[in-house]
């Protein structure tokens, strides 16, 4: 979709080509996309970026009423940037049985809900059988909810734990209720970084190829990136850009989260995690470089309120949702609350300028 840019003034000369790029319709490369994460001209490269996200979605940013659910916080990956998990045999570790799981979202206090989302830990003793049941019996509790659940990580442990193809162990969960899938788990698309800091995680070209199987099956997902740790700006373009020749291929991806790194209680503690400058200009270059994905997210729990609305100015059209009860990022030192109400989150996009949407897990309006 072009965008008229003539007016403008660039003061960059490396955006200069992407303005113009963006105006004759053309698709960004590797070189514009690393000229856009290192730009200094933060206000010319927010002004490009949200000229594109008003094209597509005019005044309106998007939440939803949801309720996210870890259900295990056991993991046998045990990746230096993680702060949520524990080992088998940590006091403080958990496995929620599924009904204990059905339970908790059934005392939700928002109302109505529309997504249960459901991640947890690659748990050596969680089975496809245990996934099923959990999916069926959050089901039973919250049957106007969608499940979006399980990211490919946990997908692929799960299958090689049972002998089956990804996409057979995808086709089961899907039987079972399994509405759409979450983006977490990519982390950074680099074999670099994957022996230095996640050795015992799928690589680049197993989760994009679980996600292409879930596309297959009708099963939308959406896409990570977690930045502000080891990463190059290069290594984040390059990310950015197998995500969209993905999207080419198997048109499943719904929205791009730009993750940013929580270093506190993590093995990579000593690291100051991204700035407000870094968050700003990645989620600005997603926009631009992404032109296949629907939606990018601004996800406040880990950016922030004040620096996530500021994001609505800078490519993102959605704040995520109520969420209710976080822990991952707050595990990590987040200090947003754990949950926001409708009320808040309308007022957060009203604050910044826009009109508030609620949302289904398809990105489908709903509500007055």
């Amino acid at each position: 979709m072009a965008c008229d840019l003539s007016e403008e003034r660039i003061g960059d000369p490396g955006l200069i080509p992407v303005a113009e790029k963006i105006s004759s319709g053309e698709r960004l490369d590797l070189g514009d996309a690393i000229n856009c994460l290192k730009t200094r001209d933060l206000l010319s490269l927010g002004k490009l970026a949200d000229k594109k996200r008003r094209a597509i979605h005019g005044e309106k940013a998007t939440f939803i009423r949801n309720y996210h659910l870890n259900y295990t916080n056991i993991c046998k990956n045990g990746c230096m940037f993680c702060a949520f998990h524990r080992g088998l045999d940590s006091p403080d570790g958990y496995l929620m049985s599924p009904e204990e799981a059905a339970q908790r979202v059934s005392q939700s206090p928002i109302e109505p809900l529309r997504e249960v989302h459901i991640v947890g830990g690659c748990h050596p003793g969680v089975s496809l059988e245990y996934c099923v049941e959990l999916l069926r019996a959050i089901k039973r509790a919250r049957p106007e909810a969608h499940l979006k659940a399980f990211t490919a990580v946990e997908v692929d442990h799960v299958s090689r734990k049972e002998g089956i193809s990804t996409g057979e162990c995808l086709r089961r969960l899907k039987e079972a209720g399994l509405d759409a899938m979450p983006g977490g788990g990519a982390e950074v698309f680099s074999e670099r970084l994957r022996e230095v800091l996640f050795p015992a995680k799928i690589d680049a070209k197993r989760w994009l190829q679980i996600h292409a199987q879930a596309h297959e099956l009708q099963i939308p997902t959406n896409a990570t990136l977690l930045y502000g740790h080891l990463e190059t700006e290069e290594e984040r373009a390059l990310h950015l850009l197998k995500l969209r020749d993905q999207q080419d291929r198997s048109r499943g991806f719904q929205a791009f989260i730009p993750l940013p790194f929580q270093p506190r209680n993590t093995r990579l503690s000593h690291l100051p995690g991204p700035t407000a400058m870094d968050t700003l200009r990645l989620v600005a270059t997603a926009r631009l470089v992404l032109d296949n994905f629907p939606s990018i997210k601004a996800y406040w729990v880990m950016m922030g309120k004040g620096l996530a609305q500021v994001a609505l100015h800078f490519g993102a059209d959605d704040l995520e949702g109520t969420i209710v009860q976080e822990k991952i990022a707050h595990e990590a030192g987040a200090e947003t609350e754990s949950g926001l109400t409708v009320e808040e989150l309308e007022a957060l996009i009203r604050e910044a300028g826009l009109e508030p949407q609620e949302r289904d897990t398809f990105h489908r309006p709903v509500g007055p």
